[in-house]
């Protein structure tokens, strides 16, 4: 998605707001430091939403496939380069 992105992520040992944090921190240096510009790559805040049964993660899963689709960046959901998931 030119615009945002979506995750399904597991926590473990790291809470949201820390994965968040060092994301936020990590990922403008390298693409600062990859493209020689630098700026304001994120938007202040996130949402979240907490999945509770694996109907809900299939279900969030398919959503998150087919974003691009809705979006009307591809045809059909193979042609975007960067799905991969078991979930369709």
């Amino acid at each position: 998605m030119p615009d945002h992105f979506h995750w399904l992520v597991e926590l473990e040992n790291c809470s949201l707001r820390r994965l968040m944090r060092e994301t936020k921190s990590l990922i403008p240096r390298e693409v600062n430091s990859y493209s020689g510009r630098s700026g304001v790559l994120w938007q202040q805040g996130f949402h979240n939403r907490a999945l509770r049964r694996d109907e809900d993660l299939v279900k969030m899963a398919r959503y998150v496939v087919a974003n691009p689709l809705r979006a009307g960046l591809v045809e059909k959901l193979g042609d975007y380069p960067l799905w991969d998931a078991i979930w369709v």
